[in-house]
């Protein structure tokens, strides 16, 4: 993993702007801040479900604070989009209070690679290294294989899907098919670039035609409200905005491998038109990245 981004903010989570999207459903929102993840509570008749934590363990703390008072007594489960570390690695805050669990390729995957992701992260800046003091990784007491497992959380059903390797190999999405909401973690954002974890060798599993696909299914199940991993909430619409950035990278990055572009080149070509077409999305640095990993597609 040799490229670092610019240092980033404090990535700190702020509880006491969680606000109510549905009846018992909360989002702590990310307010725009880089690597921190919107985190969700849904709380039913007889548990509560956290999606997402934060990164490191004060982050998880203030989660937990914030899924605790919501519950009002009710046993947790927390669950992860995927495996890194702004969305995961706060975990330990939960670990003695909650049951966790997802699907078994991220544990595989946060097995692999979460010690060398912390390393990474704390390259970012001296606000994401602090965040990261302290922190430990904590496996869950539950997965499940396959492509679903359904919660009952007490007059209120979650569905867990995982759709295989999309931005990782673990990507699941949560989706209440009764209010018709849908936690996406990174496979969408909104108003932000997409986000390409594209370090070879170390990491490349991120795979964009999977992810277009990923996203087409993802616009299938009909939700009303989108809660991105980073971003607004949002509508269908999000979804789909998501799919035709992802499409256009493709289309623009395929034709320059084929005119025999390296990937230095295709990224000087294609680079700037993005930014400029899309001015108003953050974090344009994922841009080159995601170049990078379809010139590779096409080249093998």
């Amino acid at each position: 993993m040799t490229e670092a981004a610019p240092a980033a903010p404090s990535p700190d989570v702020d509880e006491t702007q969680i606000y109510a999207i549905a009846p018992d459903i909360w989002v702590i929102p990310d307010r725009r801040v880089p690597l921190v993840p919107n985190i969700g509570i849904v709380v039913g008749e007889e548990r509560a479900l956290v999606v997402d934590v934060g990164m490191g363990p004060r982050n998880g703390e203030r989660a937990l604070r914030a899924a605790t008072e919501k519950a009002g007594g009710r046993p947790l489960v927390v669950t992860t989009t995927h495996f890194h570390p702004e969305h995961g690695f706060g975990l330990q805050a939960f670990r003695d209070e909650s049951h966790i669990i997802y699907n078994s390729a991220q544990l595989d995957e946060f097995r692999e690679k979460g010690a060398a992701y912390v390393d990474l992260f704390k390259t970012f800046g001296p606000a994401v290294a602090d965040a990261l003091e302290g922190v430990e990784l904590v496996d869950p007491n539950e997965t499940y294989g396959g492509d679903r497992i359904e919660l009952d959380l007490g007059g209120r059903s979650v569905e867990l899907l995982n759709r295989g390797r999309a931005h990782t190999r673990g990507d699941q999405v949560i989706w209440l098919p009764e209010e018709r909401i849908l936690f996406t973690g990174d496979l969408v954002e909104s108003r932000i670039f997409p986000i390409y974890p594209y370090f070879p060798p170390e990491d490349a599993d991120v795979n964009g035609s999977l992810w277009i696909d990923v996203l087409r299914w993802l616009e299938g199940l009909g939700p009303e409200q989108v809660v991105p991993g980073h971003g607004e909430v949002s509508d269908s619409s999000v979804i789909r905005t998501a799919r035709e950035y992802h499409e256009l990278l493709r289309e623009l990055t395929f034709a320059q491998a084929d005119a025999g572009a390296s990937a230095d080149e295709a990224v000087a070509a294609i680079e700037p038109a993005l930014h400029e077409r899309y001015s108003d999305w953050d974090q344009p640095e994922w841009v080159a990245f995601g170049v990078r990993c379809f010139h590779a597609e096409r080249t093998g």
